[in-house]
């Protein structure tokens, strides 16, 4: 039988779409081309995200979200609606159960348009459900228990930090900080040291192939192309793993910070549990080398990447979404 149920991990940079019993069968950059001509959309996902920084004119690619929510509410609608149609496929006449994940830190008018997006996008039911919850299902963390369990997701518009006990969050905190966050603070680090203006394609794939959380003993180094500041002509550096560190430090201090702050107004008992088991780590940009190290050596606690960290906030929610009512408490949504 046919599932009418779909999970979506609604990021700044990434849509995933979740499936029970399928699994994870949609991830795609949350980028939407639209043609100012007509205000028709043009391209989606994948597609879209090609033409970031190369279009005419006449056509805009954008992420219709910004650190972890809704910044352009018509455009979020479209690319729910082309999500949730590709997820059913050809099956159009069934309208789906749809539960979406969203930041700690939203606020009552942001869950709302949330909920309204999904609705207006096809949904029968829209649920929402907070990140560090599912994060922390999904990273197979034992959410039930009577004991503390911290989760540090790390995305591409926020941070989100929590402890969590009983199935619920006792204390938690959303930063806006990221991997986009991190991105445009290399582009600014080489802009000024090295006068070269690179786009935020470029800027990501630095993080990925040569960032680090830590300097590294062995360092890294890539060729970087991009435009002269001085004489606006093409050029070419090259950079080392060191100016990746470097660009990014505030940045991964908003995140030890927060980190702290929620673990000093957690309870005596929780912060023992939390002492004892550490602090799991998830979210794509926990994949950035060493900032596990960093976390552990910054609040003396151990810390974990988790396994598939990426995945984890779209596994849990469509964990969430097979068993509703287990998880009611930590639900809020409409019919």
């Amino acid at each position: 039988m046919f599932s009418k149920k779909i999970g979506i991990d609604l990021g700044t940079t990434n849509v995933l779409v979740y499936i029970p019993k399928r699994g994870i069968i949609i991830n795609e950059p949350s980028v939407v081309a639209i043609s100012l001509v007509d205000n028709e959309v043009l391209a989606v996902g994948t597609e879209a995200k090609e033409m970031i920084g190369r279009t005419p004119d006449t056509i805009v690619a954008s992420r219709p979200l910004k650190d972890g929510v809704i910044a352009d509410y018509k455009t979020t609608e479209a690319m729910l609606k082309y999500f949730i149609n590709k997820a059913l496929g050809n099956i159009k006449i069934f309208r789906p159960e749809v539960m979406v994940a969203v930041p700690a830190g939203i606020t009552s008018t942001e869950k709302r348009a949330v909920i309204d997006a999904t609705m207006a996008a096809g949904a029968k039911a829209a649920y929402i459900i907070k990140e560090p919850v599912v994060a922390a299902i999904g990273a197979k963390i034992p959410i039930g228990a009577p004991s503390g369990n911290m989760i540090v997701d790390i995305g591409g518009g926020t941070s989100e930090i929590a402890v969590i006990s009983l199935g619920g969050m006792v204390t938690s905190l959303s930063v806006r900080i990221g991997g986009n966050k991190f991105d445009a603070s290399i582009a600014d680090y080489i802009r000024k040291k090295y006068n070269l203006a690179i786009g935020e394609r470029t800027a990501e794939n630095i993080k990925i192939e040569i960032g680090s959380a830590m300097f590294l003993d062995k360092k890294l180094k890539m060729k970087v192309k991009g435009a002269d500041m001085l004489g606006g002509l093409p050029k070419t550096i090259e950079i080392v793993s060191d100016d990746v560190t470097e660009a990014i430090q505030n940045d991964l201090e908003g995140i030890i910070n927060a980190v702290k702050a929620v673990l000093q107004k957690t309870p005596p008992e929780l912060s023992a549990d939390v002492i004892d088991k550490g602090i799991i780590l998830s979210g794509g940009s926990s994949l950035l080398r060493n900032i596990d190290k960093l976390l552990a050596k910054a609040i003396g606690v151990p810390a974990y990447v988790a396994d598939d960290s990426l995945l984890c906030v779209a596994k849990g929610t469509g964990m969430a979404l097979e068993d509703l009512d287990l998880y009611k408490k930590s639900l809020e949504g409409r019919k």
